[in-house]
């Protein structure tokens, strides 16, 4: 079922009439829609964020590196941006936890932008990675879905995601909306550095505008993948996410997004270090979530598919239960895992934006089988304001 577009100013989905049970749900759905928003208003024509990053247009010509402040599922996204800068534009990028950062000589022979990504805008930790990044004399960029938020107020120049109002506290729709941005950024600075042609750079938004629709037309068989899952793992008491590459961070993502909705220890790491030592907690009580999309046309994609598939022979050797998450098509993936979750092709950098969703339905479904209150996880907030 398709959802109606997103309302700009209320987050809502005027004229909805399905009766989504949590505002999660919902919210997981509302995402072609965010990703729509986020795209057209930070779009013009082939013009990509125009006038938004006019007031560093200095610093864009001669800085060294980008340092990325952020904490929980933003800096999650910010390490999929690593990836997207520095594969785009050739960029050395950094990512630092936010509530890190303060303590860091990260400035150490660079002459660096700092971007500190929040959906609130009022975080305390990035909110204070900001100020001293500009006492250290370095002009930052703040991504946040607030317009009028704290972070942007005090930012050198500003980003917004377009989300809309987020009420469930775990991110969702948030989240793809900053990796959205993230992607755009990307390619705005390959862009200014000679790196791209504008007739690439249009290849790669038409590519990204595809998204949106992808995900609408999958989110019915992704949700009713996700759940017949989670009801198979209900009485599971930990699960492990692997990713390699920009997957990782993935896997990082859909860790945190089990754990703070229903309570259950996660954990996300790169996919070739679970032989590494995590290798000694598999076995027939353990889930291990894999991602192992690939992009055909990119042959590094292919490579670490390929060793994606050696470390699923390894957890099928030693007795694991694994849940992959595969590209549509893929014949080799159901030999090896009874549960899988296709996800429709896209280039490399672009498959977190799929792979995320249904990730997100499995952490709803599991939370609700769980009996954990899904929009309101005990002990956590929306917005963490104090240090």
């Amino acid at each position: 079922m398709a959802e109606t577009p997103l309302s700009a100013r209320s987050g809502e989905l005027p004229g909805d009439v399905r009766p989504f049970p949590h505002q999660m749900l919902r919210e997981i759905y509302q995402q072609p829609g965010t990703i729509r928003e986020t795209i057209r208003l930070n779009v013009e024509g082939d013009v990509l964020f125009p006038d938004m990053l006019n007031p560093i247009e200095n610093a864009l010509l001669a800085f060294k590196k980008i340092i990325i402040a952020a904490s929980g599922s933003s800096r999650h996204a910010g390490l999929v941006g690593e990836i997207m800068m520095e594969d785009l534009a050739g960029v050395a990028v950094d990512v630092e936890y936010s509530s890190e950062y303060c303590y860091r000589s990260s400035h150490a022979g660079a002459d660096p932008i700092v971007m500190v990504i929040t959906q609130s805008g009022e975080t305390a930790d990035t909110l204070a990675a900001q100020r001293e990044a500009s006492y250290r004399g370095a002009k930052t960029v703040a991504i946040s879905n607030v317009a009028g938020a704290t972070i942007v107020r005090e930012a050198s120049a500003a980003l917004l995601t377009h989300a809309g109002l987020e009420k469930a506290v775990p991110a969702t729709k948030s989240f793809t909306a900053q990796l959205t941005v993230l992607y755009l950024f990307a390619l705005f600075l390959a862009r200014k550095r000679g790196r791209m042609t504008s007739e690439v750079t249009r290849v790669h938004l038409n590519r990204l505008a595809e998204i949106p629709g992808i995900i609408e037309k999958s989110l019915l068989a992704w949700d009713a993948q996700a759940l017949a899952i989670a009801k198979a793992y209900k009485d599971a008491k930990a699960f492990i996410f692997l990713g390699r590459g920009v997957h990782y961070a993935i896997a990082r993502e859909g860790a945190l997004k089990l754990k703070e909705a229903s309570y259950v220890h996660a954990e996300g790491m790169p996919t070739g270090e679970l032989r590494h030592g995590p290798l000694a907690l598999v076995d027939s009580e353990l889930p291990v979530v894999i991602l192992a999309t690939r992009d055909l046309r990119d042959p590094d994609s292919v490579l670490r598919y390929q060793k994606t598939l050696a470390v699923l022979e390894y957890v099928n050797g030693r007795g694991g239960q694994p849940v992959v998450v595969a590209s549509e098509g893929d014949k080799e993936i159901g030999g090896l895992a009874e549960h899988v979750i296709t996800v429709p092709p896209a280039v490399e950098l672009l498959l977190p934006l799929l792979e995320a969703v249904p990730l997100q339905l499995f952490s709803y479904h599991f939370a609700v089988l769980n009996g954990a209150n899904v929009d309101s996880p005990r002990n956590l907030v929306k917005a963490v304001v104090t240090e």
